[in-house]
């Protein structure tokens, strides 16, 4: 008789496979990079087969890997049933996401969430970090996934996302020696910095649109309009960092902090592989 596959390895491989890092997939599962590392090369060996290309990148599935894929997550989902995880109800948390972090990936975030376990339901609201922030703090939210701000305090810092002047590449962003700017909403930290940037740069420049989120500013960022201070993340399909060539003030690393009073295994697992999904998308 064979001996049976060691489900943590499985499961380090479908997080790899689907995160496309070892390193991702050992935040997720709150190990380290060689344990992992470990799991799938005792798991290859075992199948006789080699199921991740590794690049000093990315992790890629081999096409080997690409056929075990639906195979081993079905071996997991058959264990979750076994175990009557689904059948004992679902459980929940909250969680808010700073708008300017979740960008286009977050179904794909979402869905990794889900898969990793279906019976989790994971509430979600998307907004600005300055709204988020008091939300967590007053309790309505068992977790938040924010920018940083002056007036915060403790957290995990999970990750640094750059910022940049993004605009249209044909987009005329300087109207009569100004600098057309579109921003946020007065309540939002980025366009304060953005603009004092601005003026200790001693550019002048102009609202020409404010928006009450990214999805607006966004929108007429790709309607060319103006050019907008935003992650490099949350920057709209076919817009271009357009700083170094317009000469505006370069912008610091925003800081994404993690803040959580969750405590079942459950949610808190499936809370790192939204952080770990976030981090790849």
């Amino acid at each position: 008789m064979e001996r049976p596959l060691d489900l943590d390895a499985v499961q380090a491989f479908v997080l790899a496979a689907d995160l496309q890092s070892f390193t991702r997939a050992a935040e997720a599962l709150d190990s380290t990079q060689s344990a992992i590392s470990l799991k799938l090369k005792k798991l290859e060996q075992r199948l006789g087969r080699r199921l991740l290309e590794r690049t000093p990148r990315l992790v890629r599935l081999s096409a080997e890997g690409q056929q075990f894929l639906p195979a081993a997550r079905e071996l997991l989902a058959a264990h979750e049933r076994a175990l009557d995880r689904l059948d004992q109800g679902p459980v929940r948390f909250s969680v808010g996401i700073s708008d300017h972090i979740a960008g286009a990936g977050l179904p794909r975030v979402l869905a990794q969430v889900h898969d990793y376990d279906p019976g989790v339901v994971v509430e979600v609201r998307v907004g600005s970090s300055g709204d988020l922030m008091p939300q967590y703090e007053r309790g309505e939210l068992d977790a938040a996934i924010v920018r940083r701000e002056p007036q915060d305090q403790g957290g995990e810092l999970v990750m640094e996302e750059r910022l940049g002047w993004f605009a249209k590449p044909e987009a005329q962003c300087w109207a009569g020696g100004a600098l057309r700017v579109a921003t946020f909403s007065s309540a939002c930290r980025i366009r304060e910095l953005a603009l004092r940037r601005l003026d200790e740069a001693g550019i002048p420049w102009c609202e020409v649109f404010i928006g009450g989120g990214i999805l607006a500013v966004g929108a007429a960022v790709s309607a060319g309009l103006a050019v907008s201070a935003l992650l490099y993340r949350a920057a709209p399909a076919g817009s271009v960092d357009v700083g170094a060539r317009l000469g505006l003030p370069a912008l610091p690393l925003a800081q994404v902090m993690l803040h959580s009073r969750l405590r079942e295994t459950r949610t808190r697992a499936a809370l790192r592989t939204l952080v770990a999904a976030l981090k790849a998308a």
